[in-house]
């Protein structure tokens, strides 16, 4: 008889899983409280190697080829970079060359794996508990239904309805740092900001807690594999895809506004903490349609601290469990690596299921800790600069860096 497996949640964890289970075999339902796949929050999500090679078994090739058809390659871009709130150039990040990363729209990837789940996904469906049942575990719906399962498995975010009942209580907490993000053709951008802004991602930092990241994507442009024919990417042309991020404490009252109300709203907060009018542009040439603001919720870096609870017929993966704020750029990809490193321990046929949902949990502890650990840094750093101290510091300090970046360009290459 075959495992039957609940997976409540269908954002990319929950998808992955899904789809990774019945290409193994497995009896699996999906339930999604959203109606549409791409009724979906953010823009653009990063999966590194690691990620990458996790999906490779969960999806069809020809799935995998649409992927990189729709995707920008990292590898493509110019290296990222470091400003102040005046717009100067303090440093880069690493050489890309080698990158063997994408970026992709959320909406794309969330399309490409609803459709390797097709019937076994069932949309509209909100779940209010878990419960225990004669023939396992329980997954109990708003509307008074119930789906039983031989494995439930929570993919259902940082709110998630089953960690909360395998942990007794949130598995999270918010971060200090609300977020907003948008969308900004480049094309609608002065020459000047284009010329800044470039062909590549960057961050800046200044004092207040306030911090403005700028990706870059362009699946056409740079696109990881050259096959129009499979592409299905949601952006067409060249596009920043921007977060600009605030301590909870001044922007707390800026998550009931939209459209253009919140974008004045975002760029008078950074006029106040006196960022350059032109590194604004960016916020205020966006799509008034297409911003959204969210608060940062954050799990414990510690992995002995995640999923506190014994191995059992009912676990979770993902936001669900190291709820990560989206200044590392990797938590999509490691509810991926979640889902496949699930099924690996599932079906090694040496293990009972309980010891496979055990092995599985050890080894994500591990990997949660590793990407919460990363995000946090910046996290810590924009809070940092809210400080009197921090604040000072980064008024001080962000001019000599730049000067000193400058010098580096001027200086004559080795003959």
């Amino acid at each position: 008889m075959r495992m039957r497996v609940v997976v409540v949640g269908g954002g990319i964890g929950g998808l992955a899983l899904g789809a990774g289970l019945r290409r193994r075999g497995f009896e699996v339902a999906v339930f999604e409280r959203d109606g549409d796949v791409r009724a979906t929050g953010g823009y653009h999500l990063t999966l590194d190697g690691r990620a990458q090679a996790a999906l490779r078994e969960l999806v069809a090739p020809e799935t995998m080829r649409r992927l990189l058809a729709s995707a920008s390659a990292l590898r493509l871009r110019d290296r990222d970079a470091y400003w102040d709130r005046r717009g100067r150039l303090l440093g880069h990040g690493p050489d890309l060359r080698g990158d063997a990363g994408i970026d992709v729209d959320r909406i794309t990837l969330r399309t490409l794996l609803a459709q390797e789940v097709g019937a076994d996904l069932h949309l509209g469906r909100t779940v209010a508990g878990i419960a225990p049942g004669d023939g396992g575990p329980r997954v109990l719906f708003a509307d008074g239904a119930s789906a039983a399962g031989d494995l439930v498995v929570g993919a259902d975010g940082a709110r998630s309805v089953v960690a909360r009942h395998l942990a007794g209580g949130p598995t999270n907490s918010p971060a200090g740092i609300v977020g907003f993000s948008g969308r900004t053709l480049r094309g609608d951008l002065s020459r000047g900001e284009r010329e800044r802004l470039g062909r590549r991602s960057g961050m800046a930092v200044g004092p207040r807690g306030a911090g403005l990241y700028v990706g870059y994507l362009d699946p056409i442009g740079n696109a990881a594999l050259d096959a129009p024919e499979l592409r299905m990417s949601v952006t067409t042309g060249p596009t920043y895809i921007w977060g600009a991020m605030f301590p909870e404490s001044v922007a707390a009252g800026l998550r009931g506004l939209q459209g253009g109300a919140l974008r004045d709203a975002l760029v008078g907060l950074f006029r106040e903490r006196r960022w350059a009018e032109h590194t604004l542009e960016v916020i205020a040439r966006a799509d008034p349609h297409g911003l959204a603001a969210y608060r940062f919720n954050a799990a414990a870096t510690r992995a002995a601290e995640l999923a506190p609870w014994s191995a059992g017929p009912v676990t979770a993966l993902g936001d669900a469990v190291h709820a990560t704020p989206p200044t590392a750029g990797m938590g999509a990809g490691a509810a991926i690596r979640d889902a496949a490193d699930l099924i690996r321990h599932l079906c090694d046929g040496r293990t009972a299921p309980v010891d496979a949902v055990h092995r599985f949990e050890a080894d994500m502890r591990r990997r949660g800790s590793e990407v919460l650990t990363l995000a946090m840094k910046t996290v810590r750093l924009i809070l940092a600069t809210d400080t009197a101290v921090g604040a000072a510091a980064t008024t001080v300090c962000t001019p000599v860096l730049a000067a000193a970046a400058r010098l580096r360009h001027r200086r004559p290459m080795p003959g």
